[in-house]
């Protein structure tokens, strides 16, 4: 027999009018982001961007996009979500800048089991935070409400950033040579990588709550594993227009022994001393409670260097010298050698 009454959307799982409540909670966090190229306001069916190409001999775009992985079910734990968005900026914003590109607008797609505004609320937020870290407009996105296909409470959260250079100015390491110097620019921690190895290691086999304070950490394990991935773009952009950098590598999943080799040219070896940066205390931890392998270590987690910068000795020595002026931290963490296109570790090398 058939019903009288007929379902709704909202019955279903899908509330039409919690999606419009949230979308003018987050409207002014959108455009707090928002570039004097953008066009639109938020709502429309596309966001419109006026490339200034005065600015610009012969533009390229660059794009990228990119997760945060199982990050998120920290912050599912945690019940903490205004950093998460922070992650999914960086990391499409650091992959783009490694090519000397300009990030300028940034898209999200966020997919939710169940619509709570106030949630989806602290995920923008931390998106716009992090739109504003890299100086680009948060020009649109998508929020999806599917119930019964993500549990009530999770949600995944992805991003797409276009950004320009100039077709003389983009730096894809092709010349890079023995000799050059590698630097490194220290991470904030995990980053949004090795997240499944680290929950293993802390939850499961060392049965740690994210409550916890850990001495060696001086922190609550679930404060330390949320720390927002950094953003390079504006400390790069300003290395790169006053120095000669010949390449750029952000050490995401893989760490330095997968992603260093994506900017070598054919016949360069990446030379890395291990004992030059201070490695993070979490690192050490995930290594001494998981029995973790050093070789594993270092290609699955970033272990202190979230940024690679490669230039020859002269150019190297200005680029330490301006980080030092901003007050950055920078490390010559190794050099280029002849010999096949990979990372080679040592524990001792006098070059640097």
């Amino acid at each position: 027999m058939c019903s009288d009454q007929g379902l709704s959307y909202s019955q279903a799982g899908v509330d039409i009018d919690k999606g419009n409540e949230a979308v003018e909670l987050i409207k002014p966090l959108v455009k707090s982001t928002f570039r004097p190229e953008v066009l639109t306001e938020l709502g429309g069916f596309g966001g419109l961007f006026a490339l200034d190409t005065s600015r610009y001999q012969e533009p390229i775009l660059v794009s990228g996009t990119d997760g945060v992985g199982t990050k998120l079910k920290i912050a599912f734990q945690m019940n903490k979500h205004d950093t998460i968005g922070i992650d999914a900026v960086a990391m499409c914003v650091n992959d783009i800048v490694v090519s000397g590109a300009e990030p300028l607008f940034f898209l999200d797609y966020l997919a939710v089991g169940k619509l709570e505004p106030a949630q989806v609320t602290e995920i923008i937020k931390g998106i716009a935070e992090g739109c504003r870290q890299a100086g680009c407009a948060l020009i649109g996105g998508e929020t999806a409400e599917m119930p019964g296909f993500y549990p009530p409470g999770e949600y995944d959260v992805a991003g797409f950033v276009v950004g320009v250079v100039d077709k003389a100015k983009i730096i894809d390491g092709r010349d890079i040579r023995p000799g050059d110097i590698i630097l490194g620019l220290p991470s904030t921690g995990l980053h949004s990588n090795g997240f499944s190895l680290a929950r293993k290691v802390f939850l499961d086999r060392a049965g740690y709550s994210l409550e916890m304070y850990i001495p060696q950490l001086e922190k609550k394990l679930g404060d330390v594993l949320l720390e927002p991935t950094r953003i390079y773009v504006s400390l790069i952009q300003k290395l790169i227009s006053s120095t000669k950098v010949k390449g750029l590598a952000h050490i995401t999943g893989g760490g330095l022994t997968e992603n260093m080799p994506r900017i070598l040219p054919k016949g360069c070896q990446a030379v890395i001393n291990k004992n030059i940066w201070p490695v993070l205390p979490v690192f050490k931890l995930i290594k001494e409670l998981g029995q973790v392998a050093e070789d594993e270590m270092y290609r699955t987690f970033n272990m202190g260097i979230g940024m690679v910068i490669i230039a020859d000795e002269e150019e190297a020595e200005k680029i330490k010298r301006l980080c030092r002026e901003l007050g950055e931290q920078i490390y010559s963490i190794g050099f280029i050698e002849k010999g096949e296109t990979r990372v080679c570790y040592r524990e001792e090398v006098l070059k640097v």
